[in-house]
Parts: structure tokens; sequence; C-alpha cells
């Protein structure tokens, strides 16, 4: 699986927004800024997550961008899926709509299942778990496992 700079650009300003202390929105320069995130880009990114129903835009002097519910109810997978679509997909496709035949067979259950490992993981962490630091217990332990950052 490969997280694309989109997703991860997305990932960033969200937490950028669930850190913010104030009832203030955030200017897109501003979490450009705190994030290193391409200006241009982000704004088109914040847009996407606007329409995805994930944060709420204000114009104006006082304007920016804020969160659109709670970041403990806002999933890593939420806001992937808004900017990226499909978790996991092969091809573009998604895996239960794929067939195979012959001795390549077995691969759809492979990818069904790792499908189902990827949506477990983003799914069971929220913006406000990352933004404290505060990763789940099974999620912290993959990370430490050994080989975790390692190339075979």
């Amino acid at each position: 699986m490969r997280i694309s700079a989109r997703a991860d650009y997305a990932v960033r300003a969200a937490l950028q927004l669930a850190s913010s202390r104030d009832e203030v929105p955030l200017k897109a320069e501003a979490i450009a800024d705190a994030q290193d995130i391409p200006h241009k880009f982000l704004e088109s990114i914040l847009n996407d997550m606007r329409r995805g129903g994930l944060v709420l835009s204000q114009r104006g002097g006082n304007g920016g961008y804020r969160l659109a519910k709670p970041a403990k109810s806002i999933t890593i997978a939420d806001v992937i899926r808004v900017v990226d679509g499909p978790l996991v997909s092969v091809r573009g496709v998604r895996p239960p709509d794929l067939s195979y035949t012959g001795p390549a067979q077995s691969l759809l259950p492979l990818w069904i299942a790792l499908r189902s490992n990827v949506r477990e993981i983003l799914e069971g962490v929220t913006v406000a778990d990352v933004a404290s630091a505060n990763l789940p217990a099974d999620v912290s332990a993959l990370a430490h496992s050994p080989g975790a950052w390692t190339n075979p």
C-alpha cells in the first residue's frame, strides 16, 4: 500500500486543525506553513475535505478552516477516503469486484485480507489519537515490532 502525498497532507492538515486550541478557524496559509505543505495543493485538499464533511470553511478576515466534528469522531480512514477514495484497490478496482482464474485465484482472498487489515488499523485510529500522541495499543505494538521499518 502506498500513502499518496495528497493523503499525507490531508491527515497532517486535520491534525493541525485538531491541535488548534481556539475555536478560531485556521487560515490555509497557517496550516501550510506549520506543516510544510504547498499552499495551492493544500487549498485543493481542504476543498475536498470540506465537500466530504470533514472541515468547515469560513470566509472573511477572521475566516479559515476548522474541523466539522470532534477529532475523536474522525478516523484516519475517513480523511484518506475523502481525498483519495478507497483505502485499498487493485488497478483502481476494489478487491470484491475482482476475479482471477487458475493459479491466480487465491490472489483475491489475499487482497481482501490486506484490505481488511488496512481498514482495521486506519478505521481504529482517530485524528484525536494521533494529535494527542496516544495511539491504540495494538497500533503502537505493530509500529514497535522488530523489523517494522526495515526492508527485507
